[in-house]
């Protein structure tokens, strides 16, 4: 079974060590470091795994970006189906996190931006999604077909939220 908890303010904190650890690394190639998922949401439930992007102001940034990450013990996954970003499996030692590397503006970082803070401002749709994600990792295997089979699952719903983020970012709303 997929491990999904309920919302822990500790995730936070465990951000900021995160952005601390990367941040002498990149922070000549970053405009930012940004926590998104679940995890960035207050009261939302989520896989207790924090997510990063790590942005950089154009994509000629990217190759300098993996190459500092790799001397840091990130191995590249290249865009796992996502065009316009690149994600990267953390090192055994660091604590467990998903990491990606997105351009300023590009679609995965809109997405990833709009999605948290849409749900931020949204108490009642992040009830519904967190629903969804409990009901669903009971029905899905932690193991990697599993977990393929959990994020599809829950696909149509995050497609809904994103566009609903963009459509209140287009109307001037948080």
């Amino acid at each position: 079974m997929i491990v999904v908890t309920d919302y822990d303010p500790q995730w936070a904190e465990q951000f900021q060590d995160l952005r601390q650890r990367l941040a002498p690394h990149v922070a000549d190639l970053a405009v930012s470091i940004e926590h998104v998922g679940s995890t960035a949401v207050p009261g939302c439930a989520a896989k207790p795994i924090i997510d990063l992007d790590i942005v950089v102001a154009e994509d000629a940034a990217m190759p300098e970006l993996i190459s500092r990450l790799t001397g840091q013990g990130y191995r590249p996954e290249g865009d796992l189906g996502i065009p316009g970003r690149d994600a990267f499996q953390a090192p055994s030692a660091a604590p467990e996190h998903h990491l990606y590397g997105v351009v300023s503006g590009s679609k995965p970082h809109l997405d990833h931006i709009l999605l948290r803070d849409y749900l931020c401002q949204r108490p009642d749709e992040v009830r519904r999604y967190s629903a969804l994600k409990v009901a669903l990792a009971q029905r899905f295997r932690a193991d990697s077909e599993g977990r393929q089979e959990y994020s599809a699952a829950k696909g149509a719903l995050v497609e809904e939220l994103v566009a609903k983020s963009y459509a209140a970012r287009a109307a001037g709303e948080p």
